[in-house]
């Protein structure tokens, strides 16, 4: 059986300079997730998020980026989730993501907001009709006895709202606000790239301090 201690890899794919990066860290972002969505990765939008409960614990979990702009980054969720609880009591998070395939990993903090109703009722209309009654027929993070409740449940919704199902009112849209971003290239020897953007200034337009950090 091969020891865990042994597997390593040389990452040499590429490098992070500042003088190649960009200033604004939300264009550094997007020419990033712009060349791993380019080059097929599998789920490219795919990001850990990180809330801490009224017990200290933090929790992480796998979602979906929807959609990135200078006012932060958004995903769509159950608001009573286990998530959506301990964001209630601590609107603070942080996001991760992990493009194996280009060695890069980005990380980023800030204070979480919910989007509008507005747009979270557009983002929903969009979803395909099974994924719009599953968001009625799952009580996302309580306990159930079996996977026959699921599908109790997605029966009975199907049946109640035929094609046009409305938006739950316990399901919808987050945003994260970014006040740090962290760019991780990795690099040959473990002399990994880190370039960390602090927010200095939150005014039109926000300013960013840039800063190398050791890996």
């Amino acid at each position: 059986m091969t020891s865990l201690a042994d597997i390593r890899k040389s990452y040499e794919r590429a490098e992070l300079d500042e003088s190649a990066s960009h200033a604004d860290p939300f264009k550094q972002f997007q020419q990033w997730l712009d060349e791993a969505i380019q080059s097929q990765i599998p789920e490219a939008t795919a990001m850990t998020v990180a809330t801490v409960g009224p017990d200290l614990r933090p929790s992480t979990r796998v979602v979906l980026l929807k959609g990135c702009d200078a006012s932060g980054l958004v995903w769509f969720t159950n608001y009573d989730s286990r998530k959506g609880q301990e964001l209630a009591g601590n609107p603070f998070a942080a996001l991760q993501f992990h493009w194996v395939e280009l060695e890069r990993v980005v990380r980023i903090e800030g204070r979480v907001e919910k989007v509008s109703d507005a747009d979270s009722d557009a983002y929903y209309r969009s979803r395909p009709l099974d994924s719009r009654i599953g968001a009625w027929a799952s009580p996302q993070s309580q306990v159930i006895t079996s996977r026959a409740v699921l599908v109790a449940n997605a029966a009975k919704y199907g049946a109640q709202f035929l094609l046009q199902p409305p938006r739950p009112a316990h399901w919808g849209g987050y945003r994260l606000v970014p006040d740090r971003w962290e760019f991780w290239q990795g690099r040959k020897s473990r002399l990994h790239d880190r370039l960390r953007y602090r927010l200095e200034d939150a005014g039109t337009p926000a300013q960013w301090v840039r800063e190398r950090l050791a890996p």
